[in-house]
């Protein structure tokens, strides 16, 4: 009996701290501000949140996509920010007439694209 309560407890302690662990620390894109440049090109101010832990594991860009998921434009990190956070960079871009909405995507060096995206109409 003692085992068994004994396993139970450990089990209990290692889905409380492995499964959280496995889940965290995805990108997250918290703000998007489009502001229109005239002739379909448009400034992307988008703001990223992850608990960058240095060259190993950050934000290392974000993306611009259409409704069916093509890729319209990459924003490329070029180091981890891991004093600042969240944290916003921008990109100017032109896009294709027939884009009225687009995604915005986050990408990591460990998880790869797993967190919060955010889906805008453009101006």
């Amino acid at each position: 009996m003692k085992n068994r309560f004994f396993n139970f407890l450990l089990v209990c302690f290692a889905a409380n701290v492995f499964i959280p662990l496995a889940f965290s620390n995805q990108v997250e894109v918290v703000d998007v501000n489009i502001k229109s440049q005239g002739e379909n090109q448009y400034r992307f101010d988008v703001t990223l949140r992850h608990d960058d832990q240095g060259w190993d594991h950050y934000a290392n860009r974000w993306e611009i996509l259409d409704a069916k998921g093509k890729i319209l434009a990459t924003r490329t990190l070029h180091h981890p920010h891991v004093n600042e956070q969240p944290f916003t960079r921008s990109l100017t871009v032109k896009l294709p007439d027939n884009i009225k909405t687009v995604i915005i995507r986050g990408h990591d060096s460990v998880h790869q694209y797993a967190g919060k995206e955010i889906k805008v109409s453009l101006p």
